[in-house]
């Protein structure tokens, strides 16, 4: 096929999902079970699999874009290289201490999460900064000459580096740095100065131990990867997402891999943004459901929220401060193991639970018949109709029924004194309640009421579970996008090169340093554009954003800022500036009391054309299904004949009226007997509930 041809490559914890953007814009894709023992095989023998199905040459490949859970997955996992941190003296154990905050506040036997770099792989220097950047004690060249020694010994792959306020003068990281290669040149060094120059030392501690621990590894596997996809003819760049919804460069990747622990799931909430910008949505609950976890993400005016931190490997479900806390710019989501292969069980008071293991693609759910046993969510949905083998759609796996209940009746049905119907029933209901509760604690958490919101759904699960949330949440408007099996991959190839710079800077409106910001926001500039520019040479946009409070407050908000320079009256205009966001956030201000400013950040990104607008179509004909099988209908609270449809066959303007089931490649749409859905002239499913207006469901 001649023309240029982007791709995007999804690894996920089950599933790898590959897109190719051909020259007319259109996309292909496929879906591959991920190989843990070498992801790259599975992004490889998807695009084999695209390239020979539609005469894709490798010569034409202009873009590949990448996502990867590999990094979220060895912190998780605790698979990472040996490391050794290195800090301030008297401060060797604040990644284990941590701070005042208790996850269960009135649990007298909390288990706090165990820290990541255990205590004898924690070394100290004496030094010291203050908070202003100056020197209180020098930097002790022989203890660092003897913590090398340690470390040599020791035999780390990595050392993470983090000193008292370097983020404010990080001399002493750097000189250790360089001590440090001198000696041990190989290995993989991170400096908390540079991956998160931010205040609040256990955060930037922790991060910079994060990112040195996957540093290696997330090194080894992007190497192998480009060289493979050089070995197949392909002469393009890599590219990889972040965090933060943007791309960079493996170079940058490769030296911050912390910045991809969220990389795939952003991926998706660009996909949910772009979609609501086409659709003129200004409010959509983004609800992305694979085969490992569920993501759900609020997205408001066509932007997704961001935050500077976020937590990873919580070990108590919903609870702020049960997990690991990662120190960078990401876009703001509620992560939790609710995917098509979280495995189901009876705990000890006899309610049934769901994940946060998953059976993965290895050995997969045991409808997958590839060796799995026990119950998952995938195995539920065969059970109940939802998924059956003639239209599962996935090329190389055959369900099995039979094994699916035998899975279901042995750990849930038996121990329960149900039935396999009954059994896989709870299974369903549990998995949708824990995601509705997680959009709940969501919305919660941002302030939100989520009455107006609609709802976009994709990933191979999501559709199938989306009008049940639909439901759950009172939501009146549900859209499936064309290809949502594969939507976060998509996502990648809407995302433009962008990168965010923060630091910490404290300065109070009283009393403002406007010199130092001006400093700051300029390097903070030029250091994001630098790391774009590495991607691109189009035109950029450059947002600037600064984390402020009343003194006395422990937390900031975020103050957007208008990019100009500051001078001598900056201090009162940037106080009416924070006043009114703070009434946003609150309701109220507070007068009379001191207002701080803390960490400065600066955003450039690429510019991206604005997505076509899509006119809503209204329905025009109700379409008969070919054909009919049994499916339990959680409306109707039985089992129900429901009419199936391939997806493929519907045309702009065609109702579907529930209960249905509407296949497809790489997921399945479910409709409840009171759902409706009306094929929208993009080929999205727009869906609402029957009782609504003719109005509201047909236009």
């Amino acid at each position: 096929m001649a023309g240029p041809v982007r791709i995007g490559a999804d690894v996920g914890g089950t599933f790898t999902d590959v897109v190719a953007e051909l020259a007319d814009g259109s996309f292909v894709s496929t879906k591959v079970l991920t190989t843990h023992q070498g992801p790259e095989q599975g992004i490889l023998a998807g695009i084999e699999a695209l390239a020979a199905e539609h005469t894709i040459a490798m010569a034409d490949v202009e873009q590949i874009i990448h996502g990867t859970t590999l990094a979220t997955n060895a912190l998780i996992e605790r698979r990472g290289a040996p490391t050794a941190f290195v800090t301030t003296k008297g401060f060797r154990d604040v990644i284990e201490t941590r701070t005042e905050g208790r996850f269960e506040q009135y649990d007298l036997n909390i288990v706090l999460p165990t820290p990541l770099i255990e205590r004898k792989d924690r070394f100290v220097i004496p030094e010291r900064m203050n908070a202003r950047g100056e020197v209180l004690i020098e930097f002790d060249q022989v203890a660092a000459h003897a913590v090398i020694e340690s470390i040599a010994a020791g035999g780390y792959q990595a050392v993470a580096v983090g000193f008292l306020h370097s983020y404010r003068n990080a001399s002493h990281e750097r000189r250790f740095r360089e001590l440090l290669l001198d000696t041990l040149p190989d290995v993989a060094v991170s400096m908390s100065a540079e991956v998160s120059p931010q205040m609040r030392e256990f955060e930037r501690f922790n991060t910079v131990c994060a990112n040195a621990y996957v540093q290696p590894l997330m090194a080894s596997y992007l190497k192998r990867l480009e060289a493979e996809l050089q070995r197949r003819g392909a002469t393009c760049p890599l590219y990889l997402i972040h965090s933060g919804g943007g791309l960079v460069s493996v170079d940058t990747a490769a030296a911050f891999p912390v910045r991809l622990v969220e990389s795939g799931p952003a991926g998706g909430a660009i996909f949910a943004a772009d979609l609501a910008a086409r659709y003129g949505r200004d409010r959509v609950l983004s609800y992305d459901m694979g085969g490992t976890t569920a993501k759900i993400a609020i997205i408001e005016d066509h932007t997704p929220q961001t935050a500077k931190t976020f937590e990873v490997a919580r070990t108590t479900r919903f609870k702020k401060g049960s997990g690991m806390p990662i120190s960078i710019p990401v876009i703001e989501m509620i992560e939790i193991g609710a995917g098509g292969g979280s495995i189901a069980s009876v705990d000890s008071l006899g309610q049934i639970r769901i994940g946060p293991h998953s059976a993965g693609s290895e050995p997969g759910p045991a409808a997958y018949d590839r060796g799995g046993s026990a119950p998952t969510v995938t195995d539920a949905n065969v059970k109940l109709g939802r998924l059956h083998p003639d239209t599962f759609g996935a090329t190389d796996i055959s369900l099995s029924p039979e094994l699916a209940a035998d899975a279901i009746r042995a750990a849930i049905g038996q121990p329960l004194d149900m039935d396999d119907l009954t059994a896989a029933v709870g299974i369903a209901e549990v998995v949708d309640e824990n995601m509705t509760n997680a959009a709940r604690v969501h919305a919660v958490e941002n302030g939100k009421n989520l009455s107006g919101f609609s709802m976009i759904a994709f990933g191979g699960g999501a559709p199938l579970h989306a009008t049940r949330l639909m439901d759950k949440l009172g939501l009146e408007e549900l859209l499936v996008p064309p290809l949502a099996g594969v939507g976060s991959a998509i996502g990648f190839l809407r995302a433009p090169f962008a990168y965010e710079a923060v630091r910490s800077l404290y300065t109070r409106i009283d009393d403002f340093d406007f010199d130092a910001v001006n400093t700051v926001l300029a390097e903070l500039t030029n250091d994001a554009e630098t790391f774009v520019r590495q991607g691109t040479d189009q035109d950029v946009v450059v947002e600037q954003h600064v984390s402020m409070r009343y003194k006395g407050q422990g937390w900031e908000i975020p103050v957007r800022l208008d990019g100009g320079r500051f001078d001598e009256f900056a201090a009162e205009s940037l106080e009416g500036t924070f006043t009114k966001a703070y009434e946003t956030f609150f309701g109220r201000a507070i007068n009379d009391q001191p207002i701080e400013a803390v960490s400065w950040s600066v955003r450039v990104a690429s510019v991206l054309a604005a997505p076509p607008r899509i006119e809503m179509a209204s329905g025009q004909r109700t379409i008969k299904a070919t054909s009919t099988r049994e499916m339990y209908d959680p409306v109707a609270g039985r089992l129900v004949q429901a009419g199936v449809t391939t997806r493929n066959a519907l045309n702009v303007g065609d109702i579907v009226a529930g209960p249905a089931i509407i296949t497809e490649a790489q997921t399945t749409t479910v409709l409840g007997s009171h759902h409706v859905a009306v094929v929208q002239s993009d080929h999205a499913l727009r869906i609402s509930r029957s009782n609504q207006s003719n109005q509201d469901v047909t236009a």
